[in-house]
């Protein structure tokens, strides 16, 4: 297994209400980027599931200059019904699977870093604050 220091959060940039699934996000990484695989580890639906992307003894592709050591955790959403604003749309079951989510990971591998894509990037993604979130979730 490779080493694990970091979860990077993010959202599929999708509008909200709308469901996509892990081939869905899978067909626009393979087709649209020419990657080899879905970029993300995970990526919970609406109703809360959590779906395995890519494995995660592959290093994935969802941050530039970090997917080496961290495990991409993506939800599905992200953006208003307008398509085009940054919004937390986060179904109170995807909120609650991301907390069971990265808490298990952190204690599976030992990880203490959980960041935003949007630290990295000039994004807006995950569409939250993810040190806030840490604080008022205890992570």
């Amino acid at each position: 297994m490779r080493k694990i220091d970091e979860i990077i959060i993010h959202c599929t940039a999708t509008e909200e209400g709308k469901d996509f699934t892990v081939e869905d996000v899978r067909r626009w990484h393979v087709q649209g980027n020419g990657w080899k695989d879905i970029g993300y580890h995970y990526l919970i639906y609406r109703d809360g599931s959590v779906h395995q992307g890519r494995p995660l003894d592959q290093v994935g592709a969802h941050t530039s200059g970090h997917n080496a050591t961290s495990i991409g955790v993506c939800y599905v959403g992200g953006l208003a019904a307008d398509r085009k604003t940054p919004k937390d749309t986060r179904t109170p079951e995807q909120k609650a699977a991301l907390i069971d989510l990265v808490r298990s990971l952190m204690l599976v591998f030992g990880v203490r870093k959980v960041s935003g894509h949007r630290e990295y990037a000039n994004k807006a993604c995950p569409s939250f604050d993810v040190q806030a979130w840490r604080e008022e979730v205890g992570i």
